[in-house]
């Protein structure tokens, strides 16, 4: 089921943090979680979880951290759900017959449908188009606060 758990809100927070706040460095976790107030134990977690299906690239080193793996305009949320509904896969079971026959043949169809629709919404919503929002938002990234090109 598609529900909305901090673990899943703190990873789409990351990666768009990641994105908003990208320069030539790449962003360390310990940035993401004095902008976020994102938990390390949560964050470390699901930032290896997006490296390993490829929407980061972790880079080692003193000046290491996480840059995006692709251009912002190429990641969904949707992803970024997926990822780690893989993560919380053992709390699920919709799909087992136990209830009565109008959860099983009403209620259910119902809630999966519209988890299909949401998930529909979320495919269509790039890292690119909340960067955007933030932007509009009059969010500050820290790229540009470190960068001042006024003459």
């Amino acid at each position: 089921m598609l529900r909305l758990s901090k673990k899943l809100l703190f990873a789409i927070e990351a990666v768009l943090d990641i994105a908003y706040n990208a320069g030539a460095l790449p962003v360390q976790s310990g940035e993401i979680t004095k902008r976020q107030g994102i938990p390390r134990r949560y964050l470390e977690q699901v930032l290896q979880q997006l490296v390993r299906a490829g929407i980061l690239v972790g880079v080692r080193g003193p000046r290491g951290g996480y840059r995006l793996a692709r251009e912002r305009r190429r990641i969904t949320v949707g992803e970024i759900v997926r990822v780690v509904r893989s993560l919380e896969q053992a709390d699920e079971a919709v799909e087992d017959a136990a209830g009565a026959e109008l959860g099983r043949r009403v209620v259910r169809p119902l809630w999966l449908d519209l988890q299909a629709d949401a998930m529909k919404r979320l495919d269509a919503t790039t890292i690119e188009e909340l960067c955007t929002r933030a932007h509009q938002a009059g969010i500050a990234g820290e790229y540009a606060a470190r960068y001042d090109y006024t003459i």
